[in-house]
């Protein structure tokens, strides 16, 4: 099997039960590690729920995610711009940031809108129209990461994403690394630093990883020693501290404009 990263050859590294019914194959990448999946069938049944009952850390995730998107845009990007976040779920990262007065706006072709109803995103026609892009627990979702990291530069040149790197030294087995999760049958793609630093340098970006499985793909190249600080949780909110990054919040605004539609149709 050809490599969905690089197009080396890839061969068959183990095998699982996903969704307790269909034997499944992985194929790992002799060149850059990474591991796939055979053509992914099953998804649409895998999908049938958005967001897998074993995602019990959804809350949490999101929660330390947006002090660390707090830093890591006040440092580097432009706080007044507009953001997407890609696969965002609920929505509630989005209502999350905008709580915290950044213009984030949500797009995700799978799942019910909950948290940021009217905040969707508009595709850009021509160029990309978003200062930053963010999709966290999405990259393992992905049936072909080349074209799909394509579609995300439509929105935005900077990507900040998680996604778990392979454990060092790991034999691939779905039993001794809980991310394959075949239970769910979603993580169809699995990745090693040097498979991320080729697919950005395919994409034209800079790539960098930091802690909590978080990364970028950037235009411009950003700190090491920066990135993996901000991207700690506590060095991130002592940095929003220190850097007095707090700005008003957008839910009383938004509020207002939720409000609107509901006070025209009981107009006379």
């Amino acid at each position: 099997m050809v490599c969905k990263v690089c197009g080396g050859q890839s061969t068959a590294c183990m095998e699982a039960h996903l969704l307790g019914k269909y034997q499944v194959v992985y194929y790992q990448c002799n060149t850059c590690q990474f591991i796939q999946t055979e053509h992914p069938y099953w998804l649409p049944e895998a999908y049938s729920s958005a967001i897998a009952s074993l995602d019990i850390g959804l809350v949490q995730r999101n929660q330390i995610a947006a002090g660390i998107i707090q830093s890591i845009i006040t440092k580097w990007f432009d706080p007044a711009g507009k953001f997407v976040d890609y696969g965002g779920g609920y929505g509630m990262l989005v209502r999350m940031m905008r709580d915290r007065g950044f213009d984030f706006y949500r797009y995700d072709t799978y799942c019910e809108n909950l948290f940021a109803q009217t905040f969707e995103a508009i595709q850009p026609i021509n160029t990309p129209t978003y200062t930053l892009l963010t999709a966290f627990e999405v990259f393992e979702h992905l049936v072909d990461p080349v074209s799909d990291i394509a579609t995300m530069q439509q929105y935005s040149n900077n990507i900040l994403f998680s996604t778990a790197l392979q454990p060092t030294n790991w034999k691939p087995s779905p039993d001794s690394w809980w991310y394959v999760l075949p239970e769910t049958g979603q993580h169809i793609s699995l990745y090693t630093t040097k498979s991320l630093q080729i697919l950005a340098e395919q994409r034209g970006l800079n790539f960098i990883s930091g802690y909590n499985d978080m990364h970028l793909m950037s235009e411009r190249p950003v700190s090491q020693r920066w990135f993996r600080t901000l991207t700690n949780w506590r060095g991130s909110q002592l940095y929003n501290l220190l850097s007095r990054s707090r700005r008003p919040s957008l839910l009383d605004t938004d509020y207002a404009q939720l409000r609107k539609p509901m006070s025209n149709e009981h107009s006379f």
